[in-house]
């Protein structure tokens, strides 16, 4: 069956809208420390404080700073007591603020002299200094990466609760390299990917692997990749409209225009173009909001630079412009079509809205990161 697209493109606000329509965030899960990098933090528990005590930062000799005020190696200060030898990471000994080398102490038999002076805090690593008490390993809503792991690792927590959104692949024949591309862009963005391949690019094979996905997995939302356009094999949107509903098909967003968004039941799904450019430009501009809402995620990192150059756009067409950073400026790399290359290179992405021309040279842009 030969899909057509619509006259009228849908305006990408209004197909986003109806996607996330009714899209509430998914419920927590709890995930050991070695699954969760990349998941969306959903209410971490306080940390104890780190330190729980005062220890040393370095071998050395533990003392106290005000009984040693004035000792160098021309007035050696012999001390009445013998001093303690500590190990770094060792609790401090009662009445010891400060930790000195090995040759600022000289031991002989019972005696011990002190060749330098210490302050308090020298070679000590104070308690609650790495890990302030009651403060939680990372914010809700916000990203969990390896240094939030380190705190949990050093505080104990062997757990995290995080909000995964299990995502469905459909992939239709033809668009296995852009299948790959989407599904390892989802798992490093911390979704739980499962795929399906369709047996061939015909509706019915197309809607028989939806209806396997959906029967044989839960998922929060489905993307099918490949077979949207408007050619005489491609036919992913006509079984989205066998086995779902259509909400929209034909965007006004470049590149990106043969996406389709839609329901199957309860779950979101988007039909990806098979080209990687489309692809990627309609997982950043459709998927990406819907994964967001669905993970109760705060606002993504963005970084606001000058244009190095111009970037022209069509009214009335959303277009996706990639970006490189250099010399402290968003350098554009493509806008509307994307070389693989451009995709590989950009450093973030700017969506220039469908009412404007674009930006001029010198205009501060607020981009998005492609990488996190």
């Amino acid at each position: 069956m030969t899909q057509r697209l619509p006259p009228a493109l849908t305006p990408l606000d209004t197909a986003l809208a109806a996607l996330l329509r009714g899209v509430d965030p998914i419920a927590t899960i709890e995930l050991p420390l070695t699954e969760a990098a990349g998941c969306i933090a959903a209410g971490t528990p306080p940390l104890a404080a780190c330190p729980s005590c005062d220890i040393a930062a370095a071998d050395g000799w533990a003392l106290c700073a005000n009984d040693i005020v004035g000792a160098s190696a021309y007035s050696p200060l012999p001390l009445t007591t013998a001093p303690v030898w500590v190990d770094a990471g060792d609790a401090m000994p009662p009445g010891c603020d400060c930790v000195l080398y090995a040759d600022a102490v000289e031991v002989s038999g019972p005696l011990a002299q002190v060749l330098a002076e210490g302050v308090p805090g020298q070679g000590v690593r104070r308690a609650g200094s790495d890990i302030a008490g009651r403060a939680p390993a990372v914010a809700e809503g916000h990203l969990i990466h390896p240094a939030t792991l380190l705190l949990a690792r050093t505080a104990g927590v062997e757990k995290l609760s995080v909000r995964q959104p299990r995502l469905g692949i459909v992939n239709v024949p033809g668009a296995a390299l852009t299948a790959h591309m989407i599904a390892e862009i989802a798992r490093a963005a911390g979704l739980q990917v499962q795929a399906r391949e369709a047996a061939a690019r015909d509706a019915a094979s197309i809607a028989e692997a939806l209806g396997d996905l959906t029967c044989d997995l839960t998922c929060d939302l489905v993307v099918t990749i490949g077979g949207s356009g408007a050619g005489r094999r491609d036919a992913a949107v006509s079984a989205l409209a066998r086995h779902g509903d259509v909400l929209a098909h034909g965007l006004a967003l470049q590149p990106g225009r043969t996406a389709a968004v839609g329901r199957l039941g309860p779950v979101p799904i988007v039909a990806l173009p098979g080209s990687p450019d489309h692809a990627l430009a309609a997982w950043l501009a459709l998927a990406l909001p819907l994964v967001d809402r669905l993970s109760a995620r705060q606002l993504r990192r963005r970084m606001t630079l000058p244009l190095a150059r111009k970037i022209a756009s069509s009214v009335g067409i959303a277009e996706i412009a990639l970006l490189a950073e250099e010399h402290h400026a968003w350098l554009p790399l493509a806008v509307g079509e994307w070389p693989l290359q451009a995709i590989a290179r950009a450093d973030a992405w700017l969506l220039v809205p469908a009412s404007h021309e674009g930006f001029a040279a010198g205009t501060p842009v607020d981009a998005y990161l492609m990488r996190e």
